[in-house]
């Protein structure tokens, strides 16, 4: 989102400050416009990341699936053993792209994930990076334009061993997971 969710800012001033205009902060109500980014890594490498103009759909995610996962898969696991993960997302699920997939099994595994498990998908983990990194950018970007172009520069410049930690942490996701029996796991 271009401005912050919450809305909260902390200002402390002095009575006579009041009304100053350096002092007051507008407020733009459900954060005003934003971008939805669609993006991918591996132990391996950072994969591409997408700026999806409006809402990702079935037919959007299936040329997502064609012209970015399906190369890098190729790419970064050349023996075919490669494992996709992806969430239960609605376009993830669409009949198309169920098909898309039994069209490439041979290629590479899609992970089955269970519904509602935000915390096994370590994408999510890099998405909170991103947002810290663009939102501790001065100048803030000030339009969707200046958004996007940040999301891009500080996804190309996620360190190695951020993605690669991420990678490494899903062994102990899972099982913490299975401690819980699939309830809430804090991580």
């Amino acid at each position: 989102m271009l401005h912050r969710k919450d809305g909260r800012w902390r200002i402390k001033r002095e009575t006579s400050e009041r009304n100053h205009p350096a002092t007051i902060a507008g407020t733009v109500q459900a954060g005003g416009d934003s971008i939805m980014v669609w993006g991918m890594f591996s132990w391996h490498s950072l994969g591409s990341l997408i700026i999806v103009e409006g809402t990702m759909d079935q037919y959007k995610y299936a040329s997502v699936l064609a012209d970015h996962v399906h190369p890098c898969m190729c790419i970064v696991f050349p023996q075919d053993d490669g494992i996709f993960q992806q969430d239960n997302a609605r376009c993830h699920r669409a009949a198309s792209v169920r098909a898309w997939f039994e069209e490439h099994q041979d290629e590479f595994t899609v992970l089955p994930c269970p519904a509602n498990s935000p915390e096994l998908n370590p994408i999510e983990n890099l998405w909170d990076h991103l947002e810290r990194v663009v939102r501790a950018m001065d100048p803030q970007p000030r339009n969707l334009a200046q958004l996007a172009t940040a999301l891009e520069s500080a996804f190309l410049n996620i360190p190695e061993n951020t993605f690669r930690d991420l990678s490494d942490s899903l062994p102990a996701r899972l099982a913490v997971v299975r401690s819980e029996k699939g309830g809430y796991s804090g991580l």
